[in-house]
């Protein structure tokens, strides 16, 4: 295998969440803090697409943030291309990491100015990175962008109340891909919209994905996209990885017991009449996470060590998991 195009090696966030501090006084509470996310490890191959799959909160669109230098990261590194992307952007070399990874985020109705058209919405990155001086210029390049994604040039003069969900999002697409990136972060794109048109806009994504051999992470909580678009899965879990596999594998033979979980709660419309574990139980508090396993709460196979030993991700046979019973052979 060759180099990935994205390494991420022990990336950390934590966020200070503590009240005001004449607040703690008063009430004679410590500071609180979150990790949202907490020594997450992968890397992305060139023209391949990796998701990240969990629960609402478990930290997959920090890791996003992470990735295209809107957080800074609390301990760990992010390398792209072989670059360290926090001493990049630090430095000269800035503008030009920044065309080659871009972000498209969840909502399309936020995300757009509601007061720009849309030939202003994607020709901004064309002039903060130089790449269209004349006016002419951008609105030709405006005009093939839009192509790109399925929409009419002439649609450049409209503003974005003027169009659908699905439409907006597609504008978005359309500004990411401005700066011709090689890396896109996809923060959840097709989860405010109906699923007709969220098949539209995961078919342009991949079309796009061929034609230009960009790569993608994908953010999801949705099992059936993500089996539609990636080719790893990593799943998330209170800030840390549990599992990452190939798509397949993940689908076909989930090793952790939150995986299983995940996938159980998808419904059996072939009525295989296979054996489910059901699984009770929220995400715990994470300004109190649990000790040991994050999971062990929830799971019907922990036991005194997944109390206390936090499990980390081994791999075995193209797999990595984190989990004792997966370690010690107590999955069944």
């Amino acid at each position: 295998m060759s180099r990935p195009l994205v390494e991420v090696k022990d990336l950390a966030k934590v966020f200070d969440v503590s009240p005001p501090w004449l607040d703690r006084v008063i009430a004679r509470k410590p500071r609180a803090f979150v990790h949202a996310v907490d020594g997450v490890s992968f890397g992305i191959q060139r023209g391949s697409t990796l998701a990240l799959v969990g629960e609402s909160g478990c930290g997959k669109s920090t890791v996003a943030r992470l990735l295209v230098g809107l957080y800074g990261a609390t301990r760990g590194t992010v390398h792209f291309d072989g670059e360290d992307l926090s001493q990049t952007l630090a430095g000269p070399g800035a503008p030009a990491l920044r065309r080659r990874m871009q972000m498209i985020f969840q909502d399309p109705y936020a995300s757009l100015n509601p007061r720009w058209k849309v030939l202003d919405i994607v020709a901004e990155p064309l002039r903060e990175h130089g790449l269209v001086t004349q006016g002419a210029a951008a609105k030709q390049r405006v005009g093939e962008l839009l192509g790109a994604v399925g929409l009419n040039p002439a649609d450049a003069g409209k503003f974005p109340h003027q169009f659908s969900g699905g439409q907006r999002q597609r504008i978005s697409i359309a500004r990411a891909l401005a700066t011709q990136p090689e890396f896109l972060v996809c923060d959840e794109p097709t989860s405010a919209l109906d699923v007709s048109v969220q098949a539209q806009v995961l078919n342009i994504m991949k079309d796009l994905q061929r034609r230009q051999q960009l790569t993608y992470l994908f953010i999801s909580h949705n099992l059936a996209v993500v089996r539609h678009v990636a080719d790893d899965v990593g799943v998330m879990y209170l800030g840390r990885l549990v599992e990452v596999a190939p798509k397949a594998e993940l689908f076909a033979r989930p090793r952790h017991p939150y995986t299983r979980m995940l996938l159980d709660a998808i419904p059996d419309i072939h009525m295989t009449g296979r054996a489910r574990t059901p699984v009770q139980g929220e995400v715990p508090n994470p300004l109190n996470p649990p000790s040991g396993c994050s999971f062990h709460p929830r799971c019907p196979l922990a036991n005194a060590r997944c109390r206390a030993e936090r499990p980390a991700l081994l791999a075995a046979g193209g797999v990595r998991v984190a989990c004792h019973a997966v370690a010690e052979g107590r999955t069944g």
